[in-house]
Order: C-alpha cells, then sequence, then structure tokens
C-alpha cells in the first residue's frame, strides 16, 4: 500500500465514486460539494455524501485512487456565510473522476491529454473547469452523460 497524502482539495462520494475537487483558495471547492450534496435531495444524483472538505488523504492502491477526509476535518463543511458545518461523511471512498476548478487548460472542446490526470501513480478522467465558469451544471453532464462515441 502506498503511503497517504494530504492535499488540499474536497471530495463528494457522487454514487459509487467519489469526485476530488481542486483547485485554488477560493475557486469555489466547498461550494461545489455542497451543491453535489444537495444535488441528490433533488433528484439530480442517485446519492451523494461528503467525503472531505478543505483536506483530504489520498492513497494509490490497486490502481484506484482512495480518498479520505484529514482526521482533523472528517465530517466538516464550510458553507460560505454559514461557516463551518458537520454532515454526515464517508470515511474512504474510491475517486472516479477529478474536478479542476479555475483550471488554465478548461476549453470548449478539451485535448485528449487534459481528459486524465494522474495522482498517487493512478490515471483518473479530468474535467478542466475554466475561470469564471459554473462548475456544477459541467461536473451534472460528466456524472450523468456519457461521452459521445467517435
Amino acid at each position: 500500500m502506498a503511503a497517504d497524502s494530504t492535499i488540499h482539495a474536497t471530495a463528494v462520494l457522487a454514487g459509487p465514486k467519489a469526485v476530488l475537487i481542486r483547485g485554488p483558495s477560493g475557486s469555489g471547492k466547498s461550494l461545489l460539494a455542497w451543491n453535489l450534496i444537495n444535488a441528490a435531495s433533488q433528484g439530480l444524483l442517485t446519492f451523494t455524501r461528503l467525503v472531505g472538505d478543505d483536506r483530504v488523504q489520498v492513497t494509490g492502491q490497486s490502481d484506484r485512487l482512495l480518498v479520505r477526509p484529514a482526521e482533523t476535518l472528517s465530517g466538516l463543511i464550510e458553507i460560505h456565510g454559514l461557516g463551518i458545518r458537520r454532515v454526515p461523511f464517508e470515511a474512504v471512498a474510491v475517486v472516479g473522476r477529478v474536478i479542476d476548478l479555475a483550471a488554465a487548460d478548461g476549453t470548449r472542446h478539451p485535448v485528449a491529454e487534459a481528459m486524465t490526470v494522474s495522482t498517487a501513480g493512478v490515471t483518473i478522467p479530468r474535467l478542466a473547469v475554466a475561470p469564471g465558469m459554473a462548475a456544477l451544471p459541467m461536473v451534472l453532464a460528466a456524472l450523468r452523460i456519457p461521452p459521445a462515441a467517435d
């Protein structure tokens, strides 16, 4: 088993796999996480639950990227205007997609190289969201709509 690495990111279990949300401070990681968590109550996703907010531990194991909350932040999420709140959380999840907010390479038609990322030795599908773009609709589409056939 590879050693854990703590990174500045947020993770939400969305169905069977988690999305790992990365981006600079203030880019909207926690807001996107909160919106994804609420998407299940609106019927937009079947199941969602916080894994971790602000800092998470990632481990590459058996060609899977595992994510866990940082121990001191387990079950806590920052909701802008309300502060830190306690919510149900998953102790560990397999990452199925990386979301990079405020990504310089976020384009309308991404090149193939930008659509995956290697983290902890594991290659994962990636969605690059350009600065100023609304992330939630793009993430929902990525989670719900299969890619077009070539």
